[in-house]
């Protein structure tokens, strides 16, 4: 059984990685349907990890992967998918930070880094619990959130809700206004 402790410690020890793969991300933000660079480094970490059936070039730079539950369930196994989305805006970073980008005009100005990093994280956690849970926890790292017609709606087009079929959808964003390691619902 997981305790809130436990969760808490396990959480404190990745958290070193999480930080050095936001920050690499921030330095090297991607425009939305060009995070070519971005879909590579979240590849190289799932496969890494041992995600399964990593699928890639979804509305061209698109990324999903499954983590499948080991555990005996009472029912149907259930699929629920957990969105970040990866792109940058066009705007020039003039944060005096060692991790500044270091591409000219172009910047992680709304938490896209840290969404992408928190979903790696997310990953990392679930592989090491596979055997606590039933079902199937399916990975989307959706392009072009920033940019029109919007990602999202391009990624439904291209089948992420099916193969295998999603039940629930969750999506996660940074919200600057709350404290320091709560969720907002």
């Amino acid at each position: 059984m997981v305790t809130a402790t436990r969760l808490h410690d396990e959480i404190d020890e990745i958290l070193p990685g999480l930080i050095a793969d936001r920050r690499y991300l921030h330095e090297n933000p991607e425009l939305g349907c060009e995070e070519f660079v971005t879909s590579a480094f979240v590849i190289d970490r799932l496969r890494a990890l041992g995600v399964e059936d990593i699928r890639t070039g979804i509305n061209v730079t698109g990324v999903t992967g499954l983590i499948r539950g080991t555990a005996a369930g009472d029912g149907p196994d259930r699929v629920v998918l957990v969105r970040a989305d990866m792109d940058a805006l066009p705007i020039h970073e003039e944060n005096d930070v060692e991790y500044r980008s270091q591409v000219d005009g172009k910047m992680h100005a709304c938490g896209h880094d840290a969404h992408t990093a928190i979903l790696l994280g997310l990953a990392r956690t679930m592989m090491n619990r596979r055997d606590e849970f039933a079902g199937t926890v399916k990975l989307l790292f959706q392009p072009c959130e920033e940019r029109g017609p919007g990602g999202a709606k391009m990624m439904i087009e291209a089948g992420v809700l099916e193969d295998p079929h999603v039940d629930a959808c969750f999506a996660l964003h940074m919200a600057q206004d709350a404290p320091l390691g709560t969720i907002v619902v």
